[in-house]
């Protein structure tokens, strides 16, 4: 599943590949994945794409009229590629775009100058692929009040990277919410954007065992998990800012530390990394250096 540091990724290299062009189409190839009318998918076109960004696990790209926001679930994949470039297989969603004058002033220092970025006078496209048709691609045109699941309101805390997330914030959020650690992280309502994989991640960086309820950890445990969570974040997007450009619908995660990597001898200690399989998701541990 993507998460913070995958779509942090490709936010910011779609923003700077995309922003300030004009949408020429947008087509539908798989139209289950669409939350919209095909006249409201119609009438992107011709809209100047103001800033793509991330928000917890939802890409969302703002228009100078409407806005589509992205959840791409389990399987859904973000491709940038030229119009003539071959068409993945359960491709869901094409938008096309014109050229521009000029890339866009804020885009993120790792993306200028570099050698997969289109050129301004470029019609480069991006594709959407899914193919379980599990995440959505929602359409909000201006004045349509239209409710996401998951985006906004309670259902979304601040971001698991947000610069206001300070220690203390944290010290307060992580007091409303019980239950087990790695559920906790999961929970998009007390921080957004992580994941089954990045949890692990984080919870083997801060030493602290999934299954742990979040009322057993003393004070320092909630800080080292507060510095865990962003330490691993922001490595793993040095790491994907190197390896995955510029196909930005491959997903690296061979790097991790122990997840999905079950019978693996712990990076930290050496002792085999232990693999649980629940509700069809994998949690992988340390027994040895997690408490």
């Amino acid at each position: 599943m993507p998460e913070l540091p995958d779509l942090t990724v490709v936010a910011d290299a779609l923003h700077a590949a995309i922003a300030g062009r004009p949408v020429v189409s947008a087509v539908a190839p798989g139209p289950l994945a669409v939350r919209g009318t095909p006249a409201e998918l119609a009438a992107l076109a011709r809209q100047a794409v103001v800033s793509i960004r991330r928000r917890g696990k939802f890409l969302l790209i703002d228009l100078d009229r409407d806005e589509i926001a992205a959840n791409p679930m389990l399987t859904g994949r973000f491709q940038l590629a030229a119009p003539g470039e071959r068409l993945p297989t359960k491709t869901a969603v094409v938008l096309a775009f014109g050229p521009r004058s000029m890339g866009p002033a804020d885009a993120a220092a790792w993306t200028r100058g570099a050698a997969w970025l289109p050129a301004d006078d470029a019609r480069p496209e991006i594709r959407y692929r899914d193919p379980t048709q599990m995440g959505k691609i929602y359409l909000r045109p201006a004045g349509i009040d239209r409710p996401i699941p998951g985006l906004g309101g309670a259902d979304q805390g601040p971001d698991a990277d947000d610069p206001a997330l300070t220690r203390d914030v944290w010290r307060e959020r992580i007091r409303r919410h019980p239950g087990e650690l790695k559920n906790l992280l999961r929970n998009q309502a007390f921080v957004a954007g992580i994941g089954n994989a990045y949890s692990d991640e984080i919870l083997h960086a801060a030493g602290l065992l999934p299954f742990r309820k979040r009322a057993s950890l003393a004070p320092e445990e909630v800080d080292a998990l507060y510095e865990a969570t962003r330490s691993t974040l922001a490595n793993a997007i040095e790491v994907l800012r190197e390896r995955v450009p510029p196909t930005f619908e491959k997903q690296v995660r061979d790097f991790l530390a122990v997840h999905d990597k079950g019978g693996q001898p712990c990076p930290r200690c050496g002792t085999k990394i232990t693999e649980v399989r629940a509700g069809g998701f994998i949690t992988s541990y340390c027994r040895g250096c997690q408490r």
